[in-house]
């Protein structure tokens, strides 16, 4: 055999391996789009005044074992549907309890199915040893955003302030996402949620009279009221035990901003996010005034969290957790928010206690309830 013959063999060898993987790749770059349940509500019950006894937990703390570990997946449909009511607190204090049913067929039942399936930290993880500085892995790997072009720049401009200690995340023009703790314990809501703020970041402004001054090195925050806060049922469990799996709540602004927001998506398996990395951006109470970013890769994930080694501290509870989803309606690759930050879970597996700091994913169910506070039963509700 000629060099020539040789050539084009290895030519017509690699054309056929292209066409036999081409699909393959092709559905791995651009992933099917996620069937989303339909919400459907059922009248507003009205409830009486919270009492806002409650008091915030900036550093929130749980425990987990086996079977909570693995209880999303076992769950039945009707415990599903029961979590995904809601209740509204208003701005004057006034409560409602909203029942809701879900239209999706088998989806509902098959929950757990469109999350990856919770893979237990098996041999391969090691017990670690209690941290003094909880939160904190190893050398610090957080970074401060400075300088008024990052700050005020997508996404970091997305990452809000709320008045109770936390941050959360601008997901419309109208709505911010961030942690149930931040405003309920799960029993009552907390003390500042009576009067709930959520601060923007805006540069800071010199008029007439201090144009010879030097400007603020750090911006300033523009605090904007908020009209009414959406927990779900599944967070407010009454004398059990307080779960991370729905802490999550949805606040509406008094006004609207008109900086850029982050989308939501369906959060994907870990395997689908480049680098299996994961972003958020938060204010940690132990730089304060300042915004701080971090990045991490994921090391485990149930049906309803995500567990990863992302240094924190409180006050980042209820960031947005981001990582780039394919968008197939904008064909390209997109920054979507695919959880909520949490705070931080002992998980005892085999005996062995591990200790991560944990993400809320939003599953499709999820992702149908929180769409639908954002813009109703709207066809943005209807597909990833």
């Amino acid at each position: 055999m000629t060099s020539r013959d040789a050539s084009v063999l290895t030519h017509l060898l690699l054309q056929l391996l292209l066409q036999l993987l081409l699909p393959s790749t092709l559905s791995l770059l651009h992933p099917p789009p996620i069937h989303i349940p339909t919400l459907v509500p059922h009248s507003p019950t009205p409830l009486g005044r919270s009492r806002f006894s409650a008091h915030a937990r900036l550093d929130f703390a749980t425990r987990c074992n086996s079977s909570c570990f693995h209880r999303g997946v076992e769950e039945p449909a009707p415990q599903l549907t029961e979590k995904l009511a809601f209740e509204t607190l208003y701005a004057d204090g006034s409560r409602t309890l909203t029942a809701v049913q879900v239209e999706a067929g088998d989806e509902v039942a098959g929950e757990a199915g469109d999350a990856p399936h919770p893979s237990s930290p098996g041999p391969r993880a090691k017990p670690k040893r209690r941290r003094v500085r909880r939160q904190i892995y190893g050398a610090d790997g957080r970074f401060n955003i400075q300088g008024h072009d990052f700050l005020l720049d997508y996404p970091f401009s997305t990452a809000v302030r709320i008045s109770t200690g936390c941050t959360g995340v601008l997901v419309s023009q109208l709505h911010v996402l961030t942690a149930a703790h931040c405003v309920h314990d799960g029993k009552d809501y907390v003390k500042g949620a009576r009067k709930l703020r959520v601060g923007f970041l805006v540069l800071p402004s010199i008029n007439g009279t201090n144009a010879g001054l030097t400007p603020p090195t750090k911006p300033l925050v523009r605090w904007v009221r908020v009209r009414r806060t959406r927990v779900p049922k599944g967070w407010i469990q009454g004398p059990q035990e307080v779960s991370m799996d729905f802490d999550y709540a949805l606040l509406e602004l008094r006004w609207p901003h008109r900086g850029p927001f982050m989308r939501l998506s369906v959060t994907p398996s870990s395997d689908d996010l480049a680098g299996k990395r994961i972003h958020f951006s938060g204010f940690d109470s132990d730089r304060p005034g300042e915004l701080v970013y971090r990045f991490c890769p994921v090391e485990e994930e149930s049906s309803d969290l995500i567990y990863q080694h992302c240094d924190a501290r409180p006050g980042a509870s209820g960031s947005g957790v981001y990582g780039r989803v394919w968008d197939s309606g904008l064909e390209r690759w997109e920054r979507k928010v695919i959880g909520i930050f949490s705070g931080h879970q002992w998980l005892e597996i085999d005996g062995e206690n591990r200790d991560y700091n944990v993400a809320v994913r939003i599953t499709p169910l999820k992702f149908a309830q929180i769409c639908y506070w954002v813009h109703g039963n709207g066809p943005e509700c209807v597909q990833d």
